[in-house]
């Protein structure tokens, strides 16, 4: 029979002894393992990655949009006198998905509901002001100056600048600079702005951390981050490209913003992205912090860029050309023409030179040579070094001031008729004739097969020299042909003139 009411000596010498282990045990500390029978969760330690907050949260006050409106012309079909631009896209190129398209379509935009019926209606004709370009710009000074893109601001009449707090504020254009894309505004106002400085871009290495802040989309202050991706890259947007390359999202509407490094320095300015779709696909350039401090500065004093101007159409030194001419390496930029009445033809310098330095400075090539120059201020006294004849040299020169428009007026060619006859340079692939002007022979064929043909020679353009020498008939072509053969040349240098200008090519020399 049991005893309902008393635990059995045995029950009571168990729970003794559980009781017993248990103190033991959480005594000694051993039960680790059996007091956490559950499975932990999973914890990785890992290294930590810098934050970027700190930068943004000080630089993003100084950071603004930039809303451009210019005087334009109704048209019939624009009934509601106003434009929609989403950093330079307009509204009809937006994809039919984009949400701001959607946005528009269903409250109000263009051609949405109660658009129309809202908008006054102006006539075809009547000018007024609509925006026409949006994108990003950021303070550099206390009292109001800030810098954002020439493409930004150009042909804009009126200009607003949208803070991140909000703040819209009215400014004015102080000054423009084309060739470098730059451009400064001024907002007028009793407040201290925040500001930021300049950083030494050439103390940024490629692989270092940029924060990009800007206004893509027109959608405000928008931060990206990414690495400086390369340097020095020459996109052919204007003479003096230098651009640093970074993987940032930069998109449209970025133009003009800051790249900021990690102490919150502006080492470029965003201004063009390459893009087969149009949005960003991680190459993004800006211009270098070395280059825009100098334009800002002078913007800011008078409203223009004042540069050096030689004056010399040059284009670069290829390998053939450096053997053609008895150079060590392909470096320097050659003289197709000087200009009239230039420094560069006042001092001497003559087509065919190749100028190596500048007051001792070694040119790489011609977009080097166009920096250095425009580098120094108009009358300044430059020493150039070039290489003639075979040998090295130097001149003088009294540098002038850069034209506001530099482009060149392509030199004519004479009309080449129907005559395609002319005497037969097997060596080179070419049937030559004497040119009309008496200047030069004209080229009436190119052997397909040919070097001159791989390099680009075509009918109807003229040889106006021939290692510097001047040509008037084929005669006169083989015979320094023959002379570069006895001084062991391989290749020869012509000068070409075509309707797009004046350009040298070294072809070979091959007389077997």
């Amino acid at each position: 029979m049991f005893n309902k009411g008393k635990p059995s000596t045995k029950t009571l010498l168990k729970a003794t002894t559980v009781a017993g282990l248990a103190a033991v045990m959480l005594s000694t500390g051993v039960p680790s393992t059996i007091h956490n029978s559950f499975a932990a969760p999973v914890e990785v330690t890992a290294p930590q990655v810098p934050s970027f907050a700190n930068v943004v949260e000080a630089v993003s006050p100084a950071v603004v949009s930039v809303r451009v409106q210019s005087n334009v012309q109704n048209t019939a079909n624009d009934e509601s006198g106003f434009s929609f631009n989403f950093g330079g896209r307009g509204f009809d190129e937006l994809p039919d998905d984009h949400p701001l398209k959607r946005f528009f379509r269903d409250f109000g935009g263009p051609n949405g509901p109660g658009n129309r019926a809202e908008r006054p209606r102006k006539g075809p004709g009547k000018g007024h002001l609509r925006p026409t370009a949006q994108g990003s710009g950021f303070f550099i000074s206390e009292d109001g100056y800030l810098v954002t893109n020439n493409h930004v601001v150009s042909d804009g009449a009126a200009y607003t600048v949208v803070m991140n707090d909000g703040t819209e504020l009215d400014a004015k254009l102080i000054g423009k600079d084309s060739r470098t894309d730059l451009a400064v505004l001024k907002v007028d106002d009793k407040r201290k702005f925040t500001y930021v400085k300049w950083a030494d871009d050439n103390k940024v290495r490629v692989g270092d951390w940029v924060v990009a802040v800007g206004n893509p989309f027109g959608l405000g202050g928008t931060v990206t981050a990414g690495i400086i991706s390369a340097r020095g890259r020459d996109i052919g947007s204007g003479p003096y490209d230098d651009y640093i390359q970074v993987d940032a999202a930069v998109n449209r509407g970025n133009s003009g913003g800051p790249t900021f490094n990690l102490s919150g320095e502006v080492v470029g300015i965003n201004t063009a992205i390459f893009s087969p779709s149009g949005g960003n696909v991680g190459i993004a350039f800006a211009i270098p912090a070395t280059v825009a401090k100098d334009v800002v500065a002078d913007l800011m004093k008078d409203g223009k860029v004042d540069r050096g101007w030689l004056g010399v159409q040059i284009q670069p030194v290829s390998k053939d050309i450096a053997e053609s001419l008895g150079l060590s390496e392909a470096s320097g930029a050659l003289v197709t023409a000087p200009q009239e009445d230039s420094p560069g033809l006042k001092a001497g310098i003559k087509k065919g030179d190749v100028v190596t330095a500048v007051n001792g400075e070694p040119v790489k090539d011609p977009r080097d040579l166009a920096r250095r120059i425009a580098a120094f201020p108009p009358g300044s006294k430059v020493e150039v070094s070039l290489w003639r004849d075979g040998k090295a040299t130097s001149t003088t020169v009294t540098l002038g001031t850069l034209p506001a428009d530099n482009k060149q007026a392509p030199t004519e060619t004479p009309d080449q008729g129907d005559d395609t006859g002319g005497k037969e340079l097997s060596a080179l692939g070419l049937t030559l004739s004497p040119s009309e002007d008496g200047k030069g022979v004209t080229v009436t064929a190119v052997d397909p097969d040919s070097d001159a043909a791989d390099k680009g020679l075509k009918e109807g353009e003229k040889i106006t020299s021939v290692n510097n020498q001047e040509v008037s008939s084929a005669a006169d072509v083989q015979k320094v042909l023959e002379q570069a053969a006895k001084d062991g040349r391989k290749k020869a240098l012509f000068q070409i003139e075509s309707s797009s200008g004046n350009r040298f090519m070294a072809l070979s020399i091959d007389q077997g």
